[in-house]
Order: C-alpha cells, then sequence, then structure tokens
C-alpha cells in the first residue's frame, strides 16, 4: 500500500482555503487534515466548526479531524453531522476512552487515538484492537512548524509490533515535523500515514511536495 498523506490545513492561506482545498483535490493527497484546538489542552487555538463546515462544502477528499481538545465527547455527533470521516482524539484528553472510541465508531466515523511524545504506545495495548488510526505526535501538539521529535520513530516501530499482532489493519499516521527525509525514516519504521503542513504549503509547488511525500 502506497502511504497514505494527509496535508494538514493548519498550515494553509486562510484567505485562500477554497483555492487551498481545491490544490489538495487535484492532488495525490488522500485527505485533508484539520487540527482542532480549543486553547486548553493545549496551548494555541485553531479553528473549529465553521472552518470544518467550509471546507467539507468543497473537499472531494475524507476529512481526517485531529481534536486536541478537553471532553472530546461532547462534540462527536456534531463533527459526524459535518461530514468528518476520521476523527482522532488524545489519549491524555480521555478519561474514559473505550467509550468515547465506541461512541465515534458508532456514528459512522472512523476512530483514532493520538498520543502526545512523552505517552507509551503501551498504554493502548487494551484498546488497539478498536481503533482503525493511531496518530503519533512527533511534535507536542499545539503548533505548526516544530522540529521533528526522533523518539517518534521507536514509537512508531513498537506500535507496529504490537498492530502485527492485535490489528494488522491498523493505520500508524504521524504528524509533525513530516519532510521528505523525515517521512522516509517514518515508513521505513512502520507509518502509512503522513501528516504534513507547513512542508506542503510553504514549498514551492505543493503538488509535487504531495507526490514526493507519496512515493516514499
Amino acid at each position: 500500500m502506497s502511504t497514505i498523506v494527509s496535508p494538514s490545513l493548519l498550515s494553509c492561506d486562510f484567505a485562500n482555503i477554497q483555492r487551498d482545498v481545491e490544490m489538495i483535490n487535484a492532488s495525490q493527497a488522500d485527505w485533508f487534515h484539520l487540527d482542532v484546538m480549543d486553547g486548553v489542552f493545549v496551548p494555541n487555538i485553531s479553528f473549529g466548526f465553521p472552518i470544518i463546515e467550509a471546507v467539507k462544502k468543497h473537499a472531494t477528499k475524507p476529512l481526517d479531524v485531529h481534536i486536541m481538545i478537553q471532553n472530546p465527547d461532547n462534540y462527536i455527533n456534531t463533527f459526524k453531522e459535518l461530514g468528518v470521516d476520521i476523527l482522532t482524539v488524545h489519549y491524555e484528553a480521555c478519561t474514559h476512552l473505550h467509550r468515547t472510541i465506541q461512541a465515534i465508531k458508532q456514528t459512522g466515523m472512523k476512530a483514532g487515538v493520538a498520543l502526545n511524545p512523552h505517552t507509551p504506545v503501551s498504554l493502548l495495548t487494551d484498546i488497539i484492537n478498536d481503533l482503525d488510526l493511531v496518530l503519533i505526535m512527533s511534535v507536542n501538539p499545539g503548533f505548526g512548524g516544530q522540529k521533528f521529535i526522533p523518539n517518534a520513530l521507536s514509537k512508531v516501530a513498537e506500535l507496529r509490533e504490537l498492530a502485527k499482532i492485535k490489528n494488522p489493519a491498523l493505520i500508524i499516521e504521524v504528524d509533525g515535523g513530516v519532510n521528505l527525509e523525515t517521512g522516509k525514516e517514518l515508513v521505513k519504521a512502520g507509518a502509512n500515514a503522513l501528516v504534513a503542513g507547513s512542508f506542503v504549503f510553504n514549498s514551492t509547488n505543493p503538488s509535487q511536495t504531495i507526490a514526493n511525500l507519496k512515493s516514499l
């Protein structure tokens, strides 16, 4: 299977969001990655429901939404109503993670769990069977353009070994500092989905950059 590429709209030009969405539609990208931050769980506020609704109007590919918020259970149905396809919550934000995952799946969305850089993969042992996706954060969540944390490579490798035993179809996604060099190492370690924001949107040819990531 070729690498899934999910460009992060956190780095797009919000004054020209329709243009950037249409660029991704026409590119080899697989998904749209949208980061929702509440300023409480992470020290930043990004965008909320109106932006997701606007993106959905023009997007022809699945919406891969990563929510960095407290009390995510309160908003699951709203994300479904907006047309989200994959909803990823943070392990660290969910007191009753199994219940949250089941609530996401009951809506028909795919369910993912994100791990902060300090959170060990082993904590997912008892839930991994229920997951469609695990998102390994290779930067501290909250801001784009950060430097890649190398320990993410060993976490991806450990997670892939666990998935081979318990959930071979698991998608391992990585977000943070992804470029052609780190992306190549991540795919080698076992990742099969890459999120890239500033690396795509700050490049001179975003569509070609997406194609280059796709080929890893």
